[in-house]
């Protein structure tokens, strides 16, 4: 909930770009960052900092400004991030409902404790630095459209999307929580997209995943790499389980096989100009 809020002040401050690519987080060297956002003559930026526990609040305008991470409610920690702001003149208005869950409290009431473990968070964001590097990396090889590495609040995932440069059929749409439109511009173009999450209550299991939209009859049917990675027909995507990268014997590598493999999945079954989309 911590992350909608900070990447729904992104979404106000920055201006539009497309797939919603304005509203997404980035790895940074300390945790979580908006990056740098513009408001009137100046910037300022919004991080989570996971090394010393902070919310921290710097700008081109005014002396930095911080609170501690603690076990706090979602409510609590929504007024004092809006409360930094608007002590420095920053007025920002956001839509006050998480988006893309089912349980949509608004930010202001909802006051249940939540915990906030210092060493799992870290944990997480020292294997999203690994994960972010790698991910670099697998971008740099194409030549196409590509987004960003970027962390997706919403979904809570850090993700990376290839297009291939063609219009692809209306998505549905179908999301928890969030307008149709969004999803249906965020996926106007095929994709080969790919990521990494953290797991739910529901699925209680770090992956690696990997999916194509539109997603063509013998896509599934490829052969992936490593051994270890498998097709889910309910989530409709390739998944590679944390745990399966971590306990190699060449993480890195490990992860490169399941980018690539999955990639050229999409690209062949989908038919993608690949002499024109990438480079050696």
């Amino acid at each position: 909930m911590w992350t909608q809020i900070l990447g729904k002040i992104r979404l106000k401050a920055m201006p539009w770009q497309n797939h919603s690519w304005h509203t997404a987080l980035y790895i940074s060297p300390r945790g979580l960052t908006t990056g740098a956002m513009p408001y009137g003559n100046g910037l300022f930026e919004l991080e989570l900092d996971f090394v010393d526990h902070r919310l921290r609040m710097i700008s081109s305008f005014s002396p930095d400004r911080s609170f501690p991470l603690a076990s706090m409610s979602v409510a609590e920690f929504y007024r004092r991030t809006m409360d930094i702001l608007s002590d420095e003149g920053i007025r920002i208005e956001i839509h006050p409902r998480p988006n893309e869950v089912e349980d949509n409290i608004p930010f202001a009431r909802n006051e249940h404790l939540s915990y906030y473990e210092a060493g799992r968070v870290l944990d997480f964001w020292q294997a999203c630095i690994s994960i972010n590097n790698v991910f670099q990396e697998f971008r740099s090889g194409f030549i196409g459209k590509c987004s960003p590495v970027h962390f997706f609040w919403g979904s809570f995932d850090l993700a990376i999307t290839r297009f291939s440069g063609r219009r692809a059929p209306q998505h549905p749409g179908i999301a928890p929580n969030i307008p149709k439109e969004v999803m249906q511009e965020a996926y106007s173009h095929e994709v080969s997209s790919a990521g990494f999450w953290p797991g739910s209550d529901d699925f209680p299991e770090p992956i690696f995943y990997s999916y194509c939209y539109p997603t063509p009859p013998d896509f599934k049917d490829q052969r992936i790499l490593p051994e270890g990675a498998f097709w889910n027909d309910t989530l409709g995507e390739f998944l590679l389980p944390y745990d399966v990268v971590r306990k190699s014997e060449d993480p890195e590598g490990t992860l490169k096989e399941f980018l690539r493999s999955t990639y050229i999945a999409a690209a062949v079954t989908g038919s993608w100009d690949r002499n024109e989309l990438e480079r050696p």
